[in-house]
């Protein structure tokens, strides 16, 4: 009897890690596709995993993922951003009803409502104060969590009114804080999402840009491309450095 349990634990953590690579693989091409600024692939990655059979929160996140990565490089079209981050929190909504205190989920619902409440102001009146009580809870629930620094510092960074007018300085002390969060994170039971670093280390050199200082900044945005050699933005902003 204990040599069953036992195998039946094993089979169990094999198929959870099985299970973690999966949507790894999955977050991989998310976040590919958004450094190379490949809005195609973007968008038929989100429509992939936008299926209306039952799915597991994993796949519901993934979707929310992809659609806010495809809003941010359609960010010049304001109707497809506007319409990508709408799906991205109605996907999200699926997510919370499985998990409602993943800080991760709410973290992402609330960066995309911040955004839909500046592309939707007269139909979206709502999506203004449930996304700072989203990545409030988020905060709460897991304050050091690298990803809710991170997508709480770009609401603020990109969209200051709607994150209640925090501004560009606390922005900054939040990506130095996410940058740091990601350097001492240790992989938990749960592997899935690992996105971020990248887009920290990049916000880390728009910050030093910002303030003047050039040489922090080719570090951060160096450190940046150590992760995501085909990260556009970054590679963009680094020229910029390097050319003046």
């Amino acid at each position: 009897m204990l040599l069953t349990c036992v195998a039946c634990l094993f089979a169990a953590a094999a198929a959870h890690a099985a299970n973690d690579e999966h949507w790894l693989d999955i977050e991989g091409q998310i976040q590919y596709s958004y450094y190379t600024e490949d809005l195609r692939t973007l968008g038929n990655l989100a429509a992939q995993l936008d299926t209306k059979e039952p799915s597991e929160p994993l796949q519901d996140y993934y979707a929310a993922l992809a659609y806010y990565r495809l809003a941010l490089a359609a960010s010049q079209d304001a109707q497809r951003a506007a319409s990508a981050i709408d799906s991205c929190s109605a996907h999200l909504d699926q997510v919370l009803q499985a998990r409602a205190e993943w800080a991760e989920a709410l973290a992402l619902q609330g960066a995309c409502l911040g955004w839909l409440a500046e592309l939707k102001a007269l139909r979206a009146p709502f999506a203004g104060p449930r996304s700072r009580t989203q990545l409030g809870r988020a905060l709460k629930i897991e304050p050091h969590n690298p990803r809710v620094l991170l997508l709480d510092a770009w609401l603020n960074f990109e969209h200051p009114r709607a994150a209640g007018g925090a501004g560009k300085a606390q922005a900054c002390r939040e990506f130095a804080a996410a940058v740091s969060a990601f350097e001492v994170a240790r992989p938990g039971e749960e592997r899935a999402p690992e996105w971020g670093p990248a887009e920290g280390y990049a916000y880390a050199g728009r910050c030093a840009l910002e303030r003047g200082d050039a040489v922090a900044a080719r570090d951060a945005l160096e450190r940046a491309l150590l992760i995501a050699p085909d990260f556009k933005a970054a590679r963009r902003l680094l020229k910029q450095i390097t050319a003046s």
